[in-house]
Protein backbone atom coordinates (compact mmCIF):
# COMPACT_ATOMS: atom_id res chain seq x y z
CA UNK A 1 0.00 0.00 0.00
CA UNK A 2 1.47 3.45 -0.78
CA UNK A 3 1.97 5.41 1.89
CA UNK A 4 0.56 8.73 2.53
CA UNK A 5 1.13 11.71 5.31
CA UNK A 6 -1.98 13.84 6.19
CA UNK A 7 -0.54 17.38 6.36
CA UNK A 8 -3.06 19.20 7.63
CA UNK A 9 -3.88 20.08 11.08
CA UNK A 10 -7.12 19.73 12.92
CA UNK A 11 -10.01 21.70 12.28
CA UNK A 12 -12.36 22.45 15.36
CA UNK A 13 -13.61 24.58 17.50
CA UNK A 14 -10.60 26.45 19.21
CA UNK A 15 -8.56 25.82 15.65
CA UNK A 16 -6.26 28.64 15.91
CA UNK A 17 -7.17 31.72 13.65
CA UNK A 18 -5.53 35.58 13.08
CA UNK A 19 -6.59 37.56 15.47
CA UNK A 20 -9.76 39.20 14.39
CA UNK A 21 -10.27 36.86 11.61
CA UNK A 22 -13.82 34.16 12.39
CA UNK A 23 -13.09 31.11 14.63
CA UNK A 24 -14.26 27.53 13.43
CA UNK A 25 -17.93 27.39 14.69
CA UNK A 26 -20.39 24.37 14.53
CA UNK A 27 -24.04 23.73 15.36
CA UNK A 28 -26.78 21.43 15.04
CA UNK A 29 -29.16 22.21 12.44
CA UNK A 30 -31.01 18.79 12.93
CA UNK A 31 -29.95 15.85 14.55
CA UNK A 32 -31.27 11.93 14.56
CA UNK A 33 -34.30 11.15 16.70
CA UNK A 34 -38.27 10.07 16.02
CA UNK A 35 -38.95 11.73 13.03
CA UNK A 36 -35.85 13.07 12.16
CA UNK A 37 -33.57 10.10 10.17
CA UNK A 38 -30.02 12.71 9.85
CA UNK A 39 -27.80 14.94 11.44
CA UNK A 40 -27.17 18.20 9.70
CA UNK A 41 -24.55 20.74 11.17
CA UNK A 42 -23.98 24.20 10.23
CA UNK A 43 -20.63 25.53 10.36
CA UNK A 44 -19.04 28.89 10.21
CA UNK A 45 -15.56 29.38 9.60
CA UNK A 46 -12.93 31.75 8.04
CA UNK A 47 -11.28 30.07 4.98
CA UNK A 48 -8.10 30.66 6.64
CA UNK A 49 -8.86 28.08 9.24
CA UNK A 50 -6.36 25.06 9.24
CA UNK A 51 -5.04 24.06 5.85
CA UNK A 52 -5.48 26.51 3.11
CA UNK A 53 -4.85 27.80 -0.16
CA UNK A 54 -4.61 31.40 -0.43
CA UNK A 55 -6.62 32.94 -3.84
CA UNK A 56 -4.99 35.74 -5.64
CA UNK A 57 -8.05 37.58 -3.95
CA UNK A 58 -6.75 37.70 -1.00
CA UNK A 59 -3.77 39.90 -1.79
CA UNK A 60 -5.08 41.42 -5.03
CA UNK A 61 -8.22 43.38 -5.33
CA UNK A 62 -8.27 42.33 -8.96
CA UNK A 63 -7.02 39.03 -8.58
CA UNK A 64 -9.26 35.73 -8.86
CA UNK A 65 -11.33 34.06 -6.38
CA UNK A 66 -9.95 30.55 -5.38
CA UNK A 67 -12.73 28.75 -7.45
CA UNK A 68 -11.59 29.87 -11.05
CA UNK A 69 -7.66 28.71 -10.08
CA UNK A 70 -6.14 26.39 -12.14
CA UNK A 71 -5.70 23.14 -10.27
CA UNK A 72 -3.05 22.15 -12.24
CA UNK A 73 -0.36 23.82 -9.22
CA UNK A 74 -2.24 21.62 -6.17
CA UNK A 75 -1.42 18.41 -7.58
CA UNK A 76 2.02 16.54 -8.32
CA UNK A 77 5.49 16.18 -7.23
CA UNK A 78 6.97 18.21 -4.71
CA UNK A 79 9.76 18.66 -2.40
CA UNK A 80 9.61 19.08 1.34
CA UNK A 81 12.73 21.21 2.58
CA UNK A 82 13.51 21.38 6.38
CA UNK A 83 14.60 24.84 7.74
CA UNK A 84 13.83 24.68 11.29
CA UNK A 85 13.56 27.50 13.27
CA UNK A 86 16.13 29.29 11.60
CA UNK A 87 14.58 32.26 12.51
CA UNK A 88 11.74 34.60 11.34
CA UNK A 89 12.39 34.73 7.92
CA UNK A 90 13.07 31.94 5.87
CA UNK A 91 16.09 32.56 3.67
CA UNK A 92 17.60 31.11 0.96
CA UNK A 93 20.81 29.54 2.26
CA UNK A 94 18.17 28.04 4.82
CA UNK A 95 17.10 25.37 2.00
CA UNK A 96 19.74 25.34 -0.56
CA UNK A 97 20.82 22.11 0.47
CA UNK A 98 17.73 20.83 -0.98
CA UNK A 99 17.03 23.35 -4.32
CA UNK A 100 18.50 21.49 -6.40
CA UNK A 101 16.80 20.14 -9.52
CA UNK A 102 13.42 21.50 -7.66
CA UNK A 103 9.98 20.20 -8.87
CA UNK A 104 6.93 22.60 -9.50
CA UNK A 105 6.07 22.82 -5.52
CA UNK A 106 8.21 23.56 -2.56
CA UNK A 107 6.88 22.93 0.89
CA UNK A 108 8.96 24.25 3.92
CA UNK A 109 9.18 22.83 7.73
CA UNK A 110 10.49 25.53 10.13
CA UNK A 111 8.56 24.01 13.56
CA UNK A 112 9.76 20.88 15.35
CA UNK A 113 6.51 20.44 16.34
CA UNK A 114 3.77 22.56 14.85
CA UNK A 115 1.46 24.34 17.27
CA UNK A 116 -1.97 23.20 15.72
CA UNK A 117 -3.30 24.33 19.04
CA UNK A 118 -2.40 27.98 19.84
CA UNK A 119 -1.91 31.19 18.00
CA UNK A 120 1.99 31.71 17.15
CA UNK A 121 2.78 35.40 16.75
CA UNK A 122 6.51 34.68 15.95
CA UNK A 123 5.43 32.52 13.34
CA UNK A 124 8.36 32.15 10.69
CA UNK A 125 7.87 33.52 7.00
CA UNK A 126 9.57 33.54 4.00
CA UNK A 127 11.59 36.45 2.64
CA UNK A 128 10.34 37.80 -0.12
CA UNK A 129 14.13 37.24 -1.55
CA UNK A 130 13.59 33.34 -0.96
CA UNK A 131 10.23 33.13 -3.26
CA UNK A 132 11.85 35.36 -5.56
CA UNK A 133 14.35 32.65 -6.36
CA UNK A 134 11.80 29.72 -6.02
CA UNK A 135 9.89 31.56 -8.69
CA UNK A 136 13.64 31.99 -11.12
CA UNK A 137 14.03 27.96 -10.32
CA UNK A 138 10.28 26.43 -11.82
CA UNK A 139 8.61 26.58 -8.73
CA UNK A 140 4.98 27.01 -9.39
CA UNK A 141 3.81 26.62 -5.21
CA UNK A 142 5.31 27.40 -2.39
CA UNK A 143 3.79 26.17 1.03
CA UNK A 144 4.32 26.71 4.71
CA UNK A 145 3.99 24.97 8.34
CA UNK A 146 2.84 28.70 9.24
CA UNK A 147 0.05 30.32 8.97
CA UNK A 148 1.69 32.92 7.08
CA UNK A 149 3.92 33.10 4.21
CA UNK A 150 4.71 36.86 5.58
CA UNK A 151 5.22 37.80 9.58
CA UNK A 152 1.95 37.99 11.37
CA UNK A 153 2.07 41.97 11.92
CA UNK A 154 3.46 42.65 8.47
CA UNK A 155 0.75 45.29 6.57
CA UNK A 156 2.66 45.32 3.07
CA UNK A 157 3.11 41.24 2.67
CA UNK A 158 6.13 41.37 0.78
CA UNK A 159 6.22 37.51 0.21
CA UNK A 160 2.42 38.26 -1.04
CA UNK A 161 3.25 40.25 -3.46
CA UNK A 162 5.84 38.59 -5.22
CA UNK A 163 3.54 35.13 -5.54
CA UNK A 164 0.95 38.15 -7.21
CA UNK A 165 3.93 39.09 -9.36
CA UNK A 166 4.79 36.10 -10.40
CA UNK A 167 1.81 34.10 -10.77
CA UNK A 168 2.89 31.50 -7.90
CA UNK A 169 0.32 29.60 -5.74
CA UNK A 170 0.39 29.17 -2.22
CA UNK A 171 -0.19 26.86 0.79
CA UNK A 172 -0.44 27.96 4.56
CA UNK A 173 -0.79 25.96 8.25
CA UNK A 174 0.35 22.50 6.84
CA UNK A 175 1.66 20.21 9.72
CA UNK A 176 5.05 18.87 8.30
CA UNK A 177 6.44 17.51 11.66
CA UNK A 178 6.49 13.79 10.39
CA UNK A 179 7.56 14.15 6.74
CA UNK A 180 11.81 13.03 5.76
CA UNK A 181 12.67 16.03 3.86
CA UNK A 182 12.66 14.55 0.02
CA UNK A 183 10.13 14.57 -2.43
CA UNK A 184 6.55 13.22 -3.15
CA UNK A 185 3.40 13.91 -4.90
CA UNK A 186 0.89 16.59 -3.16
CA UNK A 187 -2.76 16.37 -3.01
CA UNK A 188 -4.04 19.63 -1.96
CA UNK A 189 -7.29 20.90 -4.08
CA UNK A 190 -9.45 23.59 -3.24
CA UNK A 191 -12.74 23.78 -2.88
CA UNK A 192 -14.60 25.40 -5.90
CA UNK A 193 -15.80 28.46 -3.65
CA UNK A 194 -16.39 31.16 -6.91
CA UNK A 195 -16.34 34.38 -4.81
CA UNK A 196 -14.00 33.33 -2.23
CA UNK A 197 -10.88 34.74 -0.91
CA UNK A 198 -9.16 31.46 0.19
CA UNK A 199 -10.30 27.82 0.47
CA UNK A 200 -9.63 25.03 2.99
CA UNK A 201 -7.65 21.76 1.82
CA UNK A 202 -7.13 18.25 3.22
CA UNK A 203 -3.76 18.46 1.88
CA UNK A 204 -1.37 15.39 1.97
CA UNK A 205 1.26 13.89 0.24
CA UNK A 206 1.66 10.53 -1.33
CA UNK A 207 5.15 8.54 -1.52
CA UNK A 208 6.24 8.34 -4.95
CA UNK A 209 6.57 4.61 -6.89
Amino acid sequence: MTRLWDISPPVAEGAPVFPGDTPYRQQWAATIAPGCPVNVSTITLSPHVGAHADAPLHYDPQGQPIGTVDLDAYLGRCRVIHAISRGPLVQWEHIAHAAHDLPPRVLVRTYGHAPVDRWDPELAAFSPQTIERLADAGVRLVGIDTASIDPAASKTLDSHQVIRRRGLRVLENLVLDDVPEGDYELIALPLKLMTADASPVRAVLRALA
